[in-house]
């Protein structure tokens, strides 16, 4: 006889049929990938890069370097090269203003609002209200910025010039620190019916599974998950909603040439990345370009419609 504990992997494996070779990769990436797509962790960062760390989450205004400055980080001089590029353009607020004012959901319909009754019976109550919140939040300021920003850096390794303008910048105090978020559930260990709905909003990253950050956070609240999924999977599937998704990420990243015009001169002291680096930068950046805008999409729509009596 089974016991429990083997029925559970057994029924895991049903699940994901076959989209899943291994169980390492049920938690959204391969061992091969997590290797390719290795991180330097926050708590282990140290001297200049534990600066750029500080100034990212500053000027980003979320309590946490993202995962593609993370990983460019692996690469040595890579992120010092990138940071002194575009630190400029941080520090005077245009990367992160233009990329939240360039963000165009017109032609996005808006998810059903709920009642503070509705999310009750979904498991969250007002603090749980505000965390999903906060959530939210997070992922929709920080997605927009990481857009732009690597599309700069993009733009940078392939050839552009910086402007060379030395006129004098004003100084941006950055947006207030958001509060920092729940852990991110990991799909391999939670209970099979959560791995089960976390799967089904999985995207394809090289021909693997990924699970964006932002549903397994929600995955604390697995009444609310349910819900999202129930209206975010359809659009996963939509090919005229991936387009506008695709749409809002270009808007955003279109502005980069103005703003690498506009830009001091490279600083002394910096090396470009090697040839090797520059093509593993870009894949990175063309990985979470799949992702990203799909939290500044549905991050804005399920923030939106949690009910404002609750905030």
């Amino acid at each position: 006889m089974l016991s429990r504990t083997d029925s559970l992997a057994g029924a895991r494996c049903a699940m994901l049929g076959g989209a899943l070779q291994t169980m390492d990769e049920i938690g959204g990436m391969s061992t091969s990938e997590q290797k390719t797509m290795a991180e330097l962790p926050e708590s282990e960062v140290t001297g200049a890069l534990a600066q750029i760390y500080d100034e990212i989450r500053v000027y980003c205004g979320v309590p946490y370097v993202s995962s593609l400055q993370r990983h460019v980080a692996t690469m040595p001089g890579c992120l010092e090269y990138a940071w002194a590029a575009f630190r400029p353009a941080f520090l005077d607020g245009t990367i992160p203003e233009t990329a939240w004012q360039r963000v165009n959901m017109l032609s996005v319909a808006p998810f059903p609002p709920l009642s503070e009754a509705a999310l009750r019976l979904m498991g969250v109550d007002r603090v749980g209200i505000g965390a999903i919140r906060n959530i939210c939040d997070n992922f929709v300021r920080v997605s927009p910025i990481n857009l732009l920003f690597a599309g700069c850096v993009e733009r940078l390794i392939n050839g552009a010039t910086l402007g060379g303008n030395d006129s004098a910048r004003a100084n941006w105090p950055g947006p207030d620190m958001l509060p920092p978020m729940p852990s991110m559930i990991d799909v391999a260990d939670c209970d099979v019916d959560i791995a089960t709905v976390l799967m089904q909003l999985r995207t394809e990253i090289g021909g693997k599974p990924f699970v964006p950050g932002l549903y397994r956070c929600l995955a604390h609240w697995p009444g609310y998950l349910a819900h999202a999924a129930s209206l975010i999977e359809p659009l996963l599937r939509s090919e005229e909603a991936r387009q506008a998704r695709v749409q809002i990420a270009e808007d955003i990243i279109a502005a980069a040439d103005d703003i690498i015009k506009e830009l001091p001169a490279m600083p002394e002291g910096y090396n470009p990345p090697s040839d090797a680096q520059c093509a593993a930068i870009v894949s990175a950046i063309k990985t979470y370009r799949v992702t990203s805008p799909e939290m500044v999409v549905f991050g804005t729509l399920l923030r939106n419609s949690l009910p404002q009596s609750a905030v």
